[in-house]
This record gives C-alpha cells, sequence and structure tokens, in this order.
C-alpha cells in the first residue's frame, strides 16, 4: 500500500497527487489528514504482505494438481495466518 492510494482512498476531492501535495480537478490545492492517510495505510498493509508471499499462480496451480486442494489451502491458510486482517 502507497501513500498515493491511501490519499485517493481517504479524500474524495483528490485527483492529482504531486509528490506530498494533493490537487482537485480545478488544479486547487487540498489538504489532507496525515494520520488519517498512515490508518489506512496500516489497516490495510496485510494485503500487501499477504500478495508478496502467496505462491505464484503458476506453483498453486501445480500444488492442486500434485498436491490436491487440501494441499492448497494449507498453503493459502498458512499465509493468511501469517499476515492476518
Amino acid at each position: 500500500m502507497n501513500k498515493h492510494t491511501a490519499i485517493y482512498a481517504t479524500t474524495s476531492t483528490v485527483v492529482t497527487i504531486r509528490g506530498d501535495e494533493a490537487f482537485d480537478a480545478a488544479g486547487n490545492p487540498v489538504s489532507y489528514d496525515e494520520a488519517v492517510v498512515q490508518a489506512y495505510i496500516d489497516a490495510n498493509a496485510y494485503k500487501t504482505q499477504r500478495a508478496a508471499a502467496y505462491p505464484s499462480i503458476h506453483d498453486q496451480l501445480d500444488l492442486l494438481y500434485h498436491g490436491g486442494m487440501d494441499a492448497w489451502k494449507a498453503a493459502i491458510t498458512a499465509v493468511k495466518q501469517e499476515f492476518p486482517k
């Protein structure tokens, strides 16, 4: 999760971001709450961590074929337990 994604998600009037400055559709500066943005990043950090930890689709399909559904579920569950919501 990057800061720009969090700013867009938490401040509806923002349409452009340059560096740490946000702007509305007319190009006017828009202020946003850093604490709210950081809280959003922290609350959604598990998504990025899980995405990096999951096996590739190729490896998941291979695991399904060779190990079956239970082996696949075990691999996915291990990642979910390591990075809970």
